[in-house]
């Protein structure tokens, strides 16, 4: 399984949704907290392009999006394969 990783803060209920639907899945992700750490955010919309809401998720090298676009994937039937080796 790729790495996930997601940049959060602590009273966003999207990324509690989104960290939820991964743990869910028994995805393992390492988690980012950007609140009050601004290097860490500057870090995050660098790779996230300019995205500065959170949550961030990236599987392997690739961009996800926030939560909508990971429960997107999801819906879809797409998010499994991405997280697949």
């Amino acid at each position: 399984m790729k790495p996930v990783e997601i940049y959060t803060s602590p009273l966003c209920g999207y990324c509690h949704a989104a960290k939820r639907l991964l743990s869910q899945k028994g995805v393992s992700f390492s988690e980012i907290n950007v609140s009050g750490d601004p290097e860490r955010r500057q870090e995050m919309m660098k790779r996230a392009n300019g995205r500065h809401t959170v949550p961030q998720v990236f599987v392997g090298d690739r961009h996800v999006g926030g939560y909508d676009d990971l429960s997107a994937l999801e819906r879809s039937g797409k998010l499994d394969p991405l997280l697949a080796v």
